[in-house]
Order: C-alpha cells, then structure tokens, then sequence
C-alpha cells in the first residue's frame, strides 16, 4: 500500500474547495502530507475495487468504506445497503444530507474532531459553495452573470480543459483568498473563454428545446457545437418548474434535471432518487446521469420529463376546488 493519501473530489466548486479544505487540515492537524485528484460518476464502476493498494479520502462523492478520511452531504451517496450499513460517524467520516454543500461540514468536523483553526478564506469559500452548489444565487441574473471573485472562479471551471488543471486549481485553493484566486492569469483567461462561453450557449439554447409542458421543458444538448449554460432554460423560460437536458461529455452523454431555483414545483419529487434508477444520483432538487449511450440518454430524459410531468398535472387537479 501507498503512504501518501490521495483526496479524490468531486470536480466542481463545492468539491474542490472540499478537497483543499480537507488537505490544509490533515496538513496542520495530523502532519499529513495528501495529494488530490479528481472524480466523477464514471468512474463508480466496481467500486468495491475502487484504487486498491491505495490510501485515499474521498470528498463530496459516494461512500466507500476503505476511504481513511470520507465527506458528503448527497442523500444518494451510498450505492448498495451494505454501503449504508457500513458507515457510522466517528471523527474520520462525516455526512449530512442536509448540508446545502460539503465544505461546511468538513469545517464543522476538523475543528471539532481536529482542533482545526479555519482561517477565514475557508469560511468564505464554504459560504459561496453553499451558495453555488444550491443554487442560492439571489436570481438568475447572478446565476449567469455574477462577478463575485467566488463565481467567477466557479465559471472558469465549466472550461478546464484537463484534470491537471482542476488539480491545479485546488493546489492554488490551498493557499489563496477567493480574490486572489479569481485574479490569477489563469484563472481570468479561463474566466473571460468561458463568459464567451456563456454567452454563446445562450443564444444557443432556444433551437435545443424539444418541448414545455406542464412546466417541464426538455431539451437536448447533445451536439458537441452547443455550448452548455446551466441556468439557461430558466433565463429563457423563467415559468417552467423543471428542465430536463442531454448534454455532452468527455466521457459521452450526461442527463441533467434542475428544479428552477426561483419557481420551484408545487410537488415534492426527489430528483436525485429518480436519476439512481438511471445510474446517477444528485440531490432532491437537482440530479444527473451518464445513461451508456446518445439514445439511452435521450430515453432517459425523456422519460424524467414525462414523469415530471405526470405529477405536476396530478398536483395541479388535486388542488382544485
């Protein structure tokens, strides 16, 4: 086995800052010296032989019992029962489903556990992941358009342009403010791509609308010559309650589904549940899924959408006098 331990985050805002987080914490709480290193639902194949021979954490990603250090907050976290049965809380393990992001919970436990001093970049950072990873963006124009130090470096992810980046990124989370990191050449060339980005993929998304119905709009994305803005169905269709999208990745086709931050749905439908049955997980109001191939994920987002439908149309005769 490996000395060193390896955090392996999820590659996002919300699990990045876990990541340095976690790493400046094991650093002056426990003298360890980890490395990091991204992942994502791809690699949730065989997951009982996940890294073997290895010593590693795992942040804002799904339980695995050989993890020394392992933080979550994802209510579909645990992939079998036995997994479930297998976690109890001690001072290596922590999750909470009820954490709008991971970093807080990380925080809370290391200085609890750890007699870990947070500086107050860490606080900052864990404020904006609350803020990014659960959409409490104030509106959708902050949403898209938002020039905190926090959101723009949350924007310049949507384009790295490889894992050595992310890792990078997180290295530099380990020692600057939010600021400082916003303004780092990298980072602001990275910024400034992926705000031509944003603003391309809002043009472009009106054209990939398949239907709204009953307040569920499905679209596919799945060209790779479409840009992707997350927020964009709700800028255009500020009325829907959920979108429901195809949209491409290194590793083939992603299924999204959101509930609209600022109309949220008179139903209590957990996204994350349904997007388990598609081999993906998420949380109650947004969730994802890397169906095998382009028509499997065109079936699987079409069928999220009609379920999405079916209920809201239940709700909204249930309702009536």
């Amino acid at each position: 086995m490996t000395d060193r331990l390896c955090i392996h985050y999820h590659r996002d805002f919300d699990g990045m800052v876990s990541a340095a987080v976690l790493a400046v914490a094991l650093k002056r709480t426990r003298g360890e010296d980890a490395t990091w290193s991204d992942i994502n639902y791809d690699q949730r194949s065989d997951w009982e032989n996940f890294r073997p021979g290895q010593r590693f954490a795992i942040v804002d990603f799904h339980f695995h019992p050989r993890a020394e250090y392992w933080f979550d907050h994802h209510p579909t976290t645990f992939l079998t029962d036995a997994l479930r049965a297998a976690y109890v809380p001690n001072e290596r393990w922590r999750w909470d489903e009820t954490s709008p992001s991971c970093p807080p919970l990380i925080l809370r436990h290391a200085i609890e556990h750890w007699g870990f001093q947070a500086d107050a970049r860490f606080t900052e950072m864990a404020y904006w992941s609350d803020i990014v990873d659960a959409a409490r963006y104030k509106d959708v124009e902050q949403a898209i358009f938002g020039d905190e130090p926090a959101l723009r470096v949350a924007r310049a992810l949507t384009v790295a342009p490889n894992s050595d980046w992310l890792n990078q990124v997180v290295g530099w989370m380990t020692e600057d403010t939010l600021d400082a990191l916003a303004h780092r050449a990298e980072v602001d060339k990275a910024y400034s791509r992926a705000s031509k980005n944003r603003d391309r993929a809002l043009q472009q998304f009106p054209p990939t609308v398949e239907s709204k119905k009953d307040g569920v709009l499905f679209y596919d994305a799945s060209s790779p010559n479409i840009r992707r803005e997350r927020f964009a169905p709700f800028y255009h269709h500020p009325d829907i309650h959920y979108a429901v999208g195809v949209i491409p990745t290194r590793q083939g086709f992603h299924v999204s589904c959101g509930q609209n931050p600022w109309n949220p749905p008179p139903i209590d439908m957990h996204i994350g549940e349904i997007m388990e049955r598609y081999g993906g997980g998420g949380h109650k109001a947004v969730g994802g899924a890397n169906p095998p191939d382009l028509p499997a994920a065109r079936r699987a987002a079409a069928e999220i959408a009609e379920k999405l439908r079916v209920s809201l149309v239940a709700a909204a005769k249930a309702a009536r006098p």
